[in-house]
């Protein structure tokens, strides 16, 4: 009889822990019922119970409670990562623990074009939620950025390198403005070896005569042509009557609408941008170019030209 009994409880025991596994093993599969993959955002300070019910209520994973049990077995309970996740149909719970607290995140594309602006590479920046208009502005206007990256000057203004990139939505846009600043430091290195050898000046000169340039050529071939005219003016204290410089100030300064032909009224435009009214270089760039641009800056043509009309 005593024998039944043990058996009977080896049997119950045996059963129980078996429901057990299934259960467990049942709900660490996943919910999903298609392909399609679900983004999810942690916030900061965001704790496990919360973060555990969102999943369950997005469909994510089949039970917060498992997950809050796995991931305190596992001494992970305040190592979930803020930021921006993608999560497939086929993960089990413990495969989304996982990627929590690797902090794998999804990064979000954005092709900054050349000859943007600041303030049209901060309306991108925030359009793609890499990081708030705002914020990358005063990061791009700290000299201590600039500084930190060996460059000339008091922002990063010019710097930009237009390119192809990948952020994790919500990124410090201090990290952003460093990215790009080593960016513009590698491709320069390539196109022009010797960028470096030049003093802090003439670094500062050939960027803004590039900004330039980004803005007026419409063909690669132009640009060390149009660079030969603007130093050559420089050289012989000519103004550098760039219509360019004109649209900066009526679109960058004043606000107004990109114009479709400039009158001579524009060309009076009260601003140290104004290369029609002022003599020398503007003040800082008036776009951030590319490597057709700049290598035209540090490689102008060699001519005797002061003058470019544009066509079309």
């Amino acid at each position: 009889m005593f024998k039944k009994i043990i058996l009977t409880m080896v049997v119950a025991i045996a059963l129980c822990l078996g429901a057990g596994v299934a259960v467990a093993f049942f709900l660490n599969t996943t919910p999903a019922a298609s392909d399609e993959r679900v983004s999810f955002d942690i916030a900061r300070g965001e704790n496990l119970e919360d973060i555990a019910g969102r999943l369950e209520a997005r469909g994510i994973i089949r039970s917060a409670l498992v997950l809050q049990i796995y991931s305190r077995l596992s001494g992970t309970g305040q190592s979930f990562r803020q930021g921006a996740y993608a999560f497939g149909s086929r993960l089990t719970t413990v495969q989304v623990h996982d990627l929590l607290v690797s902090g794998q995140q999804v990064n979000i594309r954005v092709t900054i074009p050349e000859g943007y602006t600041l303030k049209q590479m901060a309306a991108l920046l925030e359009d793609h939620r890499i990081c708030p208009a705002a914020d990358f502005v005063a990061a791009v206007q700290d000299a201590s950025l600039v500084q930190e990256a060996g460059l000339a000057g008091d922002s990063a203004d010019g710097y930009l390198f237009p390119d192809t990139y990948l952020f994790p939505e919500n990124y410090p846009a201090r990290a952003v403005v460093r990215y790009l600043l080593e960016n513009f430091k590698s491709k320069l290195s390539d196109a022009v070896p010797d960028w470096q050898d030049v003093s802090p000046g003439e670094l500062r000169r050939n960027l803004i005569v590039a900004s330039i340039v980004e803005r007026e050529y419409i063909t690669p071939a132009e640009a060390p042509l149009m660079a030969s005219v603007f130093f050559n003016r420089l050289k012989i204290h000519k103004p550098l009557e760039s219509c360019a410089t004109v649209v900066y100030v009526m679109t960058e300064i004043e606000g107004r609408p990109h114009p479709q032909r400039l009158f001579y009224r524009d060309l009076a435009r009260k601003s140290p941008y104004n290369t029609y009214l002022h003599g020398g270089l503007p003040p800082g760039p008036i776009s951030n170019p590319g490597l057709a641009a700049l290598k035209a800056a540090f490689r102008p043509a060699s001519t005797d030209y002061l003058y470019f009309v544009l066509k079309g």
